[in-house]
């Protein structure tokens, strides 16, 4: 899917979901009374009455049906996963369950004046039998559209999983509230059936109105379902002609990793003739370029990609990705191609939000890197057995530190190690300071150590820190049997990069600027430099330390 086209789906998305969830609410009082219900109209109504936002919803609604519309279009199969069956068949399932209602109600304001209130909507209902069922369907496919759209909007977000169970009890709780609130008002209503003069009374607006406006409203919504049939037919129609033009052209040749060859029109994507072929692919977004686990090597045929489009090439710039690695959600080959899935669909899709197995998500985090200096040279002085036991006295001094400074051990490679901070909820100002007391505090347990090991084995230890903040994928990854919490991404690469570089630039810790704007400390006092890393077109504003000038920075 193309940003813009993406962009249009979620604000205009959001916009009614501004709309539908105190809408919902406002159901939920007739639990109370139907008085209650009237009287929260009457504070919402202003609002959504008023010349914007009104014809804002209503703009919204029409181009977010006719998005739905034109993506079921482009769509050049129709496989796709079971919750995207549910929300496309439920969010094409609003507007006939909904016209009727929107007619009634909006339609009557607009061409006749009415104030719909809650009495004139239950009574009319209650006067329809179709009414009393498609009501309550009605209720449950908008909020399960609804819902489906927000999990998979916000999925990736560290936030909202961080608050999943209270999401989840929201989600459930406010359409069934809802429902009880519509069914408890109309069974009141149903009892006042019995006065003769209660239908009357409640519909004397309605026959105030000009007569032949009484006669336009009611016929508009055949009229409605007639032309919305229409447009339906007309889109499958389009994809009938396609689909007959395409069998009329030869279609490109792309051979699978599996060594099956798969047939794939012309302007399909790859995913989705992956998919057709009945072969299982890794796609946690759903194919909407928000995340890399679609993503495919190239072999045969690279030479003949398209260009990617601006958000293929942000997430695939994001990982480092070579040129032949493209996303199957967004290419749409030109000529035969061989391809190698990258990630496997068993682990990197079915696991991916499992609380027992791999994990990802974005947030902002603090990382940190550690490295042990001339540890090579320390191997040639002594025995193997006193540098594993200096190494585990080394680890130690770092690992209680980081207990000390509430941060992380996300995972060590030889004689260095990764550290994350900011984890939990404090926010990256916490993280960001947390990071910098962690680092004077592994450097006084390391003078510690020497001073313990000097006597023994006559050798000093020393060790450079890099530390940079930003937004990365943090979760548990690994093997499924002992998976580990860590964090990989564009800034964890700068972190380890400013590491190496203390080597490069004669100092103890490189902190980049980010990380010191976000700890809050004033660095007016600090000298900053730029440095060239590797695998980036643009330096990194940086600030380059001793030990000792961390310390009088920290603690002036």
């Amino acid at each position: 899917m193309k940003s813009w086209e993406r962009q249009i789906r979620l604000y205009s998305g959001l916009v009614l979901a501004a709309y539908i969830i105190p809408h919902m609410l406002n159901h939920a009082l007739g639990v109370f009374s139907i008085d209650w219900m009237e009287s929260m109209r009457q504070t919402l109504s202003p609002f959504w009455d008023s010349f914007i936002p009104k014809y804002l919803l209503y703009m919204s609604f029409t181009v977010h049906f006719i998005m739905a519309l034109y993506r079921l279009y482009q769509r050049r199969s129709l496989k796709m996963p079971t919750w995207e069956w549910v929300q496309t068949i439920f969010g094409l399932s609003i507007v006939p369950l909904l016209v009727g209602h929107a007619i009634a109600t909006r339609g009557a304001a607009e061409i006749g004046g009415l104030d719909p209130n809650y009495w004139y909507v239950l009574t009319g209902t209650s006067l329809k039998i179709a009414y009393l069922f498609k009501m309550p369907l009605l209720i449950i496919v908008v909020w399960v559209h609804l819902v489906f759209g927000l999990h998979f909007w916000l999925r990736l977000q560290s936030w909202y999983l961080n608050s999943l169970s209270i999401w989840l009890i929201l989600s459930v709780s406010i359409p069934v509230l809802s429902l009880c609130g519509y069914l408890s008002s109309l069974w009141r209503v149903f009892e006042y059936h019995e006065d003769p003069n209660f239908v009357a009374d409640v519909f004397a607006e309605w026959r105030a109105m000009d007569e032949e406006h009484q006669v336009l409203i009611p016929t508009l919504e055949s009229k409605f379902l007639l032309g919305i049939s229409f447009m339906l037919a007309v889109v499958f129609a389009a994809r009938v002609f396609r689909s007959w033009r395409v069998k009329r052209r030869s279609l490109l040749n792309i051979e699978h990793a599996n060594g099956r060859v798969i047939a794939v029109e012309q302007g399909q994507t790859l995913l989705e003739a992956v998919r057709q072929a009945g072969i299982a692919h890794a796609s946690v977004c759903g194919g909407r370029a928000r995340c890399t686990t679609c993503r495919v090597r190239v072999g045969v045929g690279k030479e003949y990609l398209p260009e990617p489009g601006s958000l293929e090439s942000a997430a695939l710039a994001r990982i480092g990705a070579e040129k032949n690695v493209r996303l199957a959600c967004q290419l749409r080959p030109l000529q035969n191609l061989a391809i190698t899935p990258l990630i496997d669909p068993n682990n990197g899709v079915i696991r991916a939000f499992s609380t027992d197995s791999l994990q990802g998500t974005e947030q902002e985090v603090v990382c940190m890197f550690v490295d042990m200096r001339g540890s090579t040279r320390m191997g040639e002085q002594i025995l193997p057995y006193d540098v594993v036991y200096i190494l585990n006295q080394f680890f130690n001094e770092l690992s209680v530190a980081l207990i000390d400074t509430s941060g992380h051990y996300a995972q060590f490679a030889g004689d260095g190690l990764m550290a994350l901070y900011g984890l939990r909820e404090e926010g990256m100002q916490k993280g960001s300071r947390d990071a910098l007391f962690g680092a004077q505090e592994m450097f006084r347990r390391l003078d510690l150590l020497n001073k313990r090991i000097k006597p023994e084995f006559d050798i000093t230890i020393q060790m450079g820190i890099g530390i940079h903040a930003g937004t990365a994928i943090v979760g548990r990854m690994g093997p499924p049997q002992s998976p580990l919490l860590t964090a990989i991404g564009d800034n964890i690469n700068i972190a380890a990069r400013l590491e190496s570089m203390t080597k490069i630039e004669g100092c103890d810790v490189i902190v980049s600027l980010d990380a010191i704007t976000a700890s809050g400390f004033s660095n007016q006092s600090l000298s900053r430099v730029t440095l060239d890393v590797r695998g980036r077109a643009e330096g990194i504003e940086v600030v380059k330390l001793m030990r000792d000038e961390l310390s009088d920075f920290l603690n002036p």
